[in-house]
């Protein structure tokens, strides 16, 4: 075993730069953080940047560097998909050439009607929307009538949002629990439910921390199983462990934003433990790439850039840190959907000087691979390890 503890942390998101099937997606020129870079007329990100991340990406501010402290590379998904779901399984192993289902004119009658069934609440909302927007737009309607206000995205999700004190946390949880038995399978085949609590008074509602994701299990056995048939730690932190709906995962630990995600994984690393600690950041995909906003997107990226060395910090010689993330969410890109981009890889050791280009990856899966060289585990079926690559160039 060559490291102790590996530390992979997915910013939510952040492509960068269309995917060579980027056209079949409708994504053609899709750039996120060159786009959000030229919105904020330069982002300012030295510690990304001296890892290597301006050597990956040059964009207005973070220009590459002759000596990066961590290897670097461009992965480029090989399933066939642009949803977080998909990105997350072929990170730990898994190949994806059925997209989940998506529902761009709501639900259909039959759904929506078994939903008021089995809850015992009317249906209002059933389209596409902005969580944050349909709750202005329905909330004060749900809070008078205790209907359910019931939304999807360009995503395969079916969303249920509910005031707090209309429909209580664990009523909706066993709602979003029966939607979830509901639509495993054909024809509705949903990738996740989500329960979205919010509180507050009409002009003022507010989603809370109180989210929770019913995924579809894992098509196949992940890195993450094996793993944890081994007895490696397998740290699930933010949504990681409802992506994977609990599967290959030893311990939770539930975030509230960026910041606390980056407060949790810190704490992690200050722990004794052998295995991975597995953080997703899911604020920059969330609350900026959907809503459009890439000068709040920026700020996300350069404040995720600030807490890099409190990280950094508590790693010793045998720990590998990667960085990375699962699609790409352009904000200035048409629509609120995904974009079809290619991601970056920065792999980190203090031991690494200089890093040196990893080139292009051609599916996520190679992470998965080299976690499980690492720990001497099953390999998975997609993947190539670039384990011994990192330590010979080390």
């Amino acid at each position: 075993m060559s490291f102790k503890r590996i530390f992979v942390i997915v910013m939510d998101s952040v492509g960068i730069g269309e995917a060579p099937d980027a056209d079949e997606y409708g994504d053609a020129g899709a750039d996120t953080f060159g786009h959000i870079a030229e919105k904020m007329n330069g982002l300012n990100m030295p510690n990304m940047q001296q890892m290597g991340m301006g050597n990956i990406k040059k964009a207005e501010g973070l220009e590459a560097v002759s000596s990066p402290l961590a290897h670097y590379g461009v992965m480029q998904e090989a399933s066939h998909s642009k949803d977080t779901m998909t990105g997350h399984w072929e990170i730990m192993g898994l190949h994806i050439t059925e997209p989940f289902r998506t529902f761009p004119d709501g639900f259909p009658d039959e759904l929506i009607d078994k939903l008021e069934q089995i809850t015992g609440r009317s249906i209002i909302g059933n389209k596409v929307a902005s969580g944050t927007e349909i709750i202005k737009e329905l909330g004060e309607e749900h809070v008078n009538t205790g209907a359910l206000i019931v939304y999807t995205s360009a995503d395969s999700v079916l969303q249920i949002a509910a005031h707090e004190d209309v429909v209580p946390i664990e009523e909706l949880y066993d709602i979003c629990e029966k939607a979830r038995e509901m639509t495993y399978e054909a024809p509705y085949m949903l990738g996740r439910i989500i329960a979205r609590p919010f509180v507050g008074e009409p002009g003022a509602f507010e989603r809370t921390p109180n989210r929770h994701d019913y995924a579809l299990k894992p098509f196949g056995r992940t890195v993450m199983n094996e793993l944890q048939d081994e007895g490696f730690d397998s740290i699930a932190i933010g949504k990681i462990s409802d992506i994977y709906d609990g599967e290959g995962i030893t311990e939770t630990i539930r975030t509230e934003s960026n910041h606390d995600g980056m407060d949790k994984v810190v704490a992690s690393a200050q722990e004794s433990f052998t295995g991975i600690s597995f953080l997703n950041l899911v604020d920059f995909d969330a609350k900026f790439g959907h809503r459009r906003d890439p000068e709040g997107y920026g700020k996300a990226l350069e404040e995720f850039d600030e807490r890099l060395p409190e990280l950094v910090q508590e790693l010793g010689e045998d720990d590998l840190l990667m960085i990375t993330a699962d699609h790409g969410n352009d904000p200035v890109h048409h629509g609120t959907d995904h974009t079809r981009e290619v991601v970056p890889l920065l792999v980190y050791n203090k031991t690494f000087s200089p890093g040196q280009d990893l080139g292009r990856l051609h599916t996520f899966a190679d992470v998965g691979a080299t976690i499980a060289d690492n720990f001497k585990v099953k390999m998975p079926e997609n993947g190539t390890s670039f384990l011994d690559n990192i330590l010979s160039k080390g």
